[in-house]
This record gives C-alpha cells, structure tokens and sequence, in this order.
C-alpha cells in the first residue's frame, strides 16, 4: 500500500512523480495561493507548499505528504500565472531576451511522526528574442494558463529558450525531483528499495 500522498491537482506534478514509479494517491488542497503584502519569493513558495500538505494531513495519517508550488522572479516582482491569454503575452514580451528566475517550493509532511521539511529550489532560463508573433502563437497553441512564466517547458515552451541554468530541471516543471528522493530515501520510502 503506498505511503505517499501528493498535494497537488496538477497533471504535470503527477507525471514527474510518476517518473519514480512508487505508487501514490494525490489530492487537490483548496487553499488561497495569494501573497501576502511584503512576502518574499521565498517565503511565499515555503508558505505555500507548507499549506498544501498540511490541507491533507488530517485525512492522511501515516503517510507521506508531498506539497510544492512555484513562482517566477522578474524584474523585481514575484508572478504566478497568468490570468489570461493577454496576460500570458504580456509576459512572455517582457522576458524576451532576459532571464528569469523561478522558484520552486518543495515541502514533505510526515504524518506518522508530526515532522515536516520545507525548501526551495532555483531555476533559471534564459529567453531568446521573442517576435510578437511568436509569442502569440505559442500562447494560442500552447494556452499556458495554468504556469507560472506562461509556458510550458515539458511542451513548447523549450522553443523559447536561449539556455537554461538549474541543478534539476524538474524544478522548473515543479516538482524538484533530486531533492524528494533525498527526502523520501531518509524517511524509508527509497524509489529504488
């Protein structure tokens, strides 16, 4: 019977943790995802990956609950998904030819013992110079609604990239992987055992 349980309603979340091929339940957490005034990147994406495990704690005794949430870093301001397709665009005109940073919250709750780990992850990309049209173009193909950034880098989104700089790119889709299976091994739930 599997221990774990993810957080998360999102198919891309799944699919990397699918990619451990351990077996796990998932659960959408109802929380609010908003900042508070003067939060930092960081403490936002700890906060909220916190909040999403814990959302679950309480219908999941004895097990292992995975929480994560991500926000990209531009420019000084904190962004999270785009609202809309204009939206979406706008932002991608923004990054071209610049770097963004994202910020990928990782937080495992273990119910057994009432203990929980909190980190965050960096990634950077690097866009190329984006034209107008090809930025409406993905955003119409692509409809990257659900991601922080406006794209999808396990889809289309690698088109608009010059390089990428991370130690797991993972952590960009939103789950860091390297970092979870270090946890997951220390709390006697190894992939490979």
């Amino acid at each position: 019977m599997s221990r774990l349980v993810l957080a998360s309603g999102s198919r891309f979340r799944r699919q990397l943790l699918d990619r451990l091929d351990m077996p796990y339940a998932w659960a959408s957490p109802d929380i609010d995802e908003a900042p508070h005034p003067g939060e930092s990147p960081q403490s936002l994406v700890h906060r909220l990956s916190l909040a999403k495990a814990q959302r679950l704690a309480d219908d999941w005794p004895e097990h292992l609950i995975i929480g994560s949430d991500q926000v990209a870093v531009f420019a000084g301001r904190t962004l999270g998904k785009p609202a809309d397709e204009a939206a979406a665009r706008a932002q991608l005109a923004a990054f071209s030819g610049h770097r963004v940073s994202f910020l990928t919250g990782l937080a495992l709750i273990d119910t057994r013992h009432a203990r929980h780990r909190v980190c965050h992850e960096g990634y950077d990309v690097i866009f190329r110079r984006l034209e107008d049209r090809e930025i409406a173009r993905y955003v119409e193909r692509e409809r990257p609604l659900d991601s922080a950034g406006s794209f999808r880098m396990e889809g289309l989104g690698i088109t608009l990239f010059e390089r990428l700089e991370g130690d797991d790119p993972n952590t960009l889709i939103g789950l860091p992987l390297i970092r979870l299976c270090q946890w997951l091994r220390e709390a006697g739930e190894d992939p490979l055992g």
